[in-house]
C-alpha cells in the first residue's frame, strides 16, 4: 500500500480534491496508445506520477508493433484482444465508439474498470458521465465503465458548476469554436496540409476530413446533421451538461463552429440564473473554483486565448460581463485544451478517484 496524491506539474490550475486514502498501485491499459489523446493519456500517468504497477499499450492492428516510451522504459504497442486486458486494474481508452461498443465489454469482464473517451457510452443511463470538478460523487457508482464526456461539455460545465451552485442556471447559449485536432490526426494533418498548399502556391487538396476547406474559414458543421437542423455535436452538448450537471431542466441552446485553429476549443457562453447574477460575484466564484483559471482585464488585454491554453490543464474563463438588458444574465468568454482536460486530462482525473477510492 502507497499513500498517493496526484502530483501538478506547470502551471495547473487548482486540483479537484481527490481522496486522500491508501492507495493500491494500479496494472494499467491505453487502449488506443497510438494516437493523439492516447499519447497524452500516456503523458500525464507520468507527469501526475500515477501509481502504475504495470502498463499495456495497445491498438488496432495498423499500430500494434509499434513502440511507445513510458518512464524511460520502451514498451510495445500490442493488438486488441481479450488475453490483453488480463490483470488489468484500469482501462484509459481512446477509440472510435464502435471498437469500445465491442471491447470495452470484454475488458469489464476481464475484470477491469474502463474510462472509456467515445460517445459509446455516455448516454447510457448505467454508465456515470463524470467530470471530476462536477460530479465526483458519480464515479464510485460503475458497474464497470465510466464515460469521459465530450470536451466541448468538459470544459463549459467545468465553468458553469460554481454559478449553477450559487445562482442556478436557467438557460446556456454557446457558440464554440473548436479546433481541428478534435477532429484527431487526421483534422490536425488536412489543415496542415492545405497550409501548406497555401504557402507554395500549388493546388489546395480536397478537404476529406471537414466538409469544406478549414484553412482560413469556420465551418458551421461538427459531426452530421440531424433532423432538427442541428449536429450530433450540437445535441452532445445539450444531453452531456443536463446529466453531468444533474439537472434535466437546464435549457442548451449550442451552436458548434470549426476553426482553423490546431489546438484549444474556445467558447462564447451567455448563462442566464434564477437569480440576478453579478460580474463581481461570478468573478469571485471563478477565483476559487477547482480546475477554472480566470483572466479577466480587458484593459490590459489580458484574456483567454486558445493559444495559450494548448498545453496546459486549465479551463480559462474571462471577458466576463452582464447582459445589458437582464439582471439574471452573464457573458463569458472559456478556453480550454482539448486534447487535455477536454479528454487526456478528464480521463486520468477519473482513474486518480478510482485508485484512491481503491476501485
Amino acid at each position: 500500500m502507497v499513500r498517493w496524491a496526484p502530483s501538478r506539474p506547470g502551471r495547473g490550475p487548482r486540483n479537484v480534491e481527490v481522496p486522500s486514502r491508501e492507495v493500491v498501485v494500479k496494472n494499467v491499459a491505453v487502449v488506443g496508445a497510438s494516437g493523439a489523446v492516447g499519447d497524452r493519456m500516456v503523458r500525464l500517468l507520468e507527469s501526475r506520477k500515477f501509481p502504475v504497477g504495470s502498463i499495456k499499450f495497445l491498438a488496432s492492428p495498423r499500430s500494434a508493433g509499434k513502440t511507445l516510451m513510458f518512464r524511460g522504459e520502451t514498451c510495445p504497442i500490442g493488438p486488441l484482444e481479450e488475453s490483453a486486458f488480463d490483470g488489468v486494474d484500469i482501462v484509459l481508452s481512446s477509440t472510435p465508439a464502435s471498437v469500445s461498443k465491442e471491447w470495452s465489454p470484454i475488458a469489464v469482464g476481464r475484470g477491469a474498470v474502463v474510462v472509456d473517451n467515445s460517445s459509446a457510452w455516455r448516454m447510457d443511463p448505467s454508465v456515470p458521465l463524470v467530470v471530476p470538478e462536477v460530479n465526483p460523487d458519480e464515479i464510485a457508482k460503475h458497474h464497470g465503465i465510466i464515460a469521459n464526456p465530450n470536451c466541448s461539455t468538459i470544459q463549459m460545465v467545468v465553468a458553469l458548476k460554481p454559478i449553477h451552485d450559487h445562482f442556478r442556471i436557467l438557460r446556456v447559449v454557446v457558440s464554440t469554436y473548436q479546433s481541428v485536432s478534435g477532429a484527431g490526426m487526421k483534422g490536425m494533418n488536412e489543415l496542415d496540409e492545405q497550409t501548406r498548399a497555401s504557402v507554395r502556391g500549388t493546388a489546395m487538396p480536397a478537404p476529406a476530413k471537414f466538409a469544406h476547406p478549414i484553412l482560413g474559414n469556420c465551418v458551421p458543421q461538427i459531426d452530421d446533421f440531424l433532423p432538427d437542423g442541428y449536429t450530433k455535436e450540437e445535441i452532445k452538448m445539450v444531453n452531456e451538461t443536463r446529466k453531468i450537471m444533474g439537472d434535466p431542466t437546464i435549457e442548451v441552446c449550442p451552436t458548434c463552429v470549426r476553426v482553423p485553429v490546431p489546438f484549444s476549443h474556445s467558447e462564447s457562453i451567455l448563462v442566464e440564473t434564477e437569480r440576478p447574477i453579478s460580474v463581481e460575484a461570478a468573478r469571485a466564484l471563478w477565483e476559487k473554483a477547482p480546475g477554472v483559471t480566470l483572466l479577466d482585464d480587458p484593459a490590459r488585454r489580458l484574456y483567454p486565448l486558445a493559444a495559450d491554453a494548448a498545453g496546459r490543464d486549465d479551463v480559462f474563463v474571462g471577458r466576463v460581463r452582464r447582459d445589458p438588458g437582464r439582471s439574471n444574465a452573464l457573458l463569458f468568454w472559456c478556453v480550454s485544451d482539448n486534447l487535455l482536460k477536454g479528454a487526456a486530462t478528464n480521463a486520468v482525473q477519473i482513474a486518480e478517484f478510482l485508485a484512491a477510492l481503491g476501485r
